[in-house]
C-alpha cells in the first residue's frame, strides 16, 4: 500500500517508492502514447487526476468535480441523470490497459485507474534480478525456510517449467502485438460501417447521442398524455419517459461505436442545450414530436415530421414530403393509433450542423418503432450497403448530406423489413 506524502509516493514500511517528478514523467508518456492518441478529452481527464493526486493526496474526486472542472460541463450537471463521467472513467481505465499490455509493457511505473475510484494507483512493475550463481530470484531475501532448488519436488519442477513456458508465450504475445491494437481484438468491423461512420471519429471530442423523451401530463398509474401548452398550463410534467425503440436503438449503435472502437456521451433530449450543439457533432434519435430539442437546430428539409391537427388521425405524426417525385406520396403516416401497428415511416438523415463544420444525423420514425427501425439502418450490414448503393457512395469521402425515407413493417411491436422509398443528396 502507498501513499502520497509531500512530494513522493511512501509505502507502509517508509521506503522511497516514487516521486512527483517519476509520476509526472509516466502520465507524459501516457500521454504521447498511440493508446491516448487523438482523444484529447481522456487526456485532460488522465492530468486532472495526476494533479489531483499530487496536489490533494487522499482527497477523493468527485464524479460532479470532474464534469465541471474538466469537461466545462453546466453546474446543474446531475451524475445520477448523466454517466459521461463514468464512461470517460471506463474509457481510460480500458486505454491505461491497452498502453502497458503494448508499447508500455517495458515502463518500470505502472499508472492505473482502479474502477469504482477516480483515484489515481501508482506502482512500479515487478522486476527480476539474477543472483550471482544465476538463478532467478526477487528483490528480496530468500527466508530460510524456503527450500532451495536442489531440493524441489519433480511436482514443483513441473510447475515451474509450465509457468515459465506461459511466460514465454505472455511475452512473445506482447512483443508481437501492433501497437495501439487494443487490449482484445475482434472481426475487422464491415466494410459499410467503416465508410458510414468515418465521419464521427475526428479523433477528439465524442459525437453526442441525444435520444428522444417527450413532455407528458399525468401519471402511469393514471393515463399519460403529450403535454399540450394550449390547455396544460401548469399542470407538472414528466419528461424522463422514452419508448423501447430509443432503448434498442442506443444499444445498436452502443454495439457499433464498440466494433469500430468509437465512443459516444448519451443524454436525453431535455437535458440537452444549444451550448452541446455548437462544437459536437450530433446524433439525433426520435422525432420532432418527441425529440423537442431538435425544433432549435438544423432539420430534415425535405422529409419533414409534422403532428396533425385535425381529422380521425389527429395527434398522430406524419413525414410530409416537401417535394414529392413522380410516384412518391406528400405524406407517409403509419397504422392508426386505434389499430395494431402492421406499418411505419422513418426517415434517416444526415446534415450539416449549427457549425457546418460538424455532421448531424437525425433518425427518427413516426412512432417509437418506426425510431428503433431508422437506427438499425445505419447498425446492420445489409441495410447499411443498400444505403450507400442508393447514395452512390463507395468511400468516406463520397458521403455527403442527404435525407432518406422509408418504410417499416411490423409485427407485434418488432420492425421486420425496412426498405427505402425516397431518396434526397443534398446540396
Amino acid at each position: 500500500m502507498r501513499a502520497l506524502i509531500g512530494s513522493c509516493y511512501i509505502d507502509v514500511t517508509g521506503s522511497l517508492v516514487l516521486e512527483n517528478s517519476q509520476l509526472q514523467a509516466a502520465v507524459d508518456r501516457l500521454a504521447a502514447s498511440q493508446a491516448l492518441h487523438g482523444s484529447e478529452s481522456l487526456r485532460k481527464l488522465l492530468r486532472y487526476l495526476a494533479k489531483r493526486a499530487q496536489d490533494q493526496p487522499g482527497v477523493q474526486v468527485k464524479e460532479y468535480q470532474i464534469a465541471t472542472e474538466v469537461f466545462g460541463r453546466q453546474p446543474d450537471f446531475d451524475p445520477q441523470l448523466d454517466s459521461f463521467v463514468r464512461v470517460q472513467a471506463g474509457r481510460l481505465r480500458a486505454k491505461l490497459s491497452e498502453y502497458y499490455t503494448s508499447e508500455g509493457v517495458s515502463d518500470p511505473i505502472i499508472v492505473e485507474l482502479p474502477k469504482g475510484s477516480y483515484a489515481l494507483a501508482v506502482h512500479e512493475r515487478p522486476a527480476a534480478t539474477h543472483g550471482g550463481n544465476g538463478a532467478t530470484t526477487d528483490s528480496h531475501a530468500i527466508p530460510a525456510s524456503v527450500p532451495t532448488p536442489a531440493r524441489r519436488s519433480p511436482l514443483v519442477a513441473s510447475l515451474a517449467l509450465a509457468l515459465a513456458a506461459s511466460l514465454l508465450v505472455i511475452v512473445w504475445l506482447m512483443v508481437t502485438r501492433r501497437p495501439g491494437s487494443g487490449v482484445a481484438t475482434g472481426p475487422k468491423p464491415p466494410r459499410a460501417f467503416q465508410i458510414f461512420w468515418k465521419g464521427f471519429d475526428k479523433g477528439g471530442e465524442e459525437p453526442w447521442v441525444i435520444f428522444s423523451n417527450a413532455a407528458f401530463v399525468g401519471r402511469p398509474d393514471s393515463g399519460m398524455r403529450y403535454f399540450n401548452p394550449a390547455k396544460d398550463g401548469n399542470s407538472p410534467i414528466l419528461d424522463h419517459y422514452t419508448g423501447v425503440g430509443e432503448v434498442l436503438a442506443v444499444h445498436n449503435l452502443d454495439s457499433v461505436f464498440g466494433a469500430l472502437h468509437m465512443s459516444a456521451r448519451v443524454k436525453r433530449g431535455s437535458l440537452f442545450s444549444l451550448d452541446d450543439a455548437k462544437n459536437n457533432d450530433l446524433i439525433f434519435i426520435g422525432s420532432p414530436s418527441e425529440n423537442l430539442t431538435l425544433l432549435e437546430v438544423p432539420s430534415t428539409t425535405q422529409f419533414v415530421f409534422r403532428r396533425v391537427d385535425s381529422g380521425v388521425r389527429t395527434g398522430n405524426v406524419k413525414v410530409v414530403n416537401a417535394h414529392p417525385l413522380s410516384g412518391e406520396d406528400p405524406e407517409y403516416m403509419a397504422s392508426p393509433s386505434n389499430t395494431p401497428l402492421t406499418e411505419d415511416y422513418a426517415v434517416v438523415a444526415l446534415e450539416h450542423g449549427i457549425n457546418p463544420q460538424n455532421a448531424e444525423l437525425i433518425l427518427a420514425g413516426t412512432t417509437t418503432i418506426g425510431t428503433q427501425a431508422a437506427v438499425e439502418f445505419v447498425t446492420r450490414e445489409n441495410y447499411l450497403n443498400d444505403l450507400l448503393a442508393k447514395l452512390n457512395v463507395t468511400s468516406p469521402e463520397d458521403l455527403k448530406p442527404f435525407e432518406v425515407l422509408i418504410r417499416v413493417k411490423v409485427t407485434k411491436g418488432v420492425p421486420v423489413e425496412s426498405s427505402i422509398i425516397a431518396v434526397r443528396v443534398l446540396k
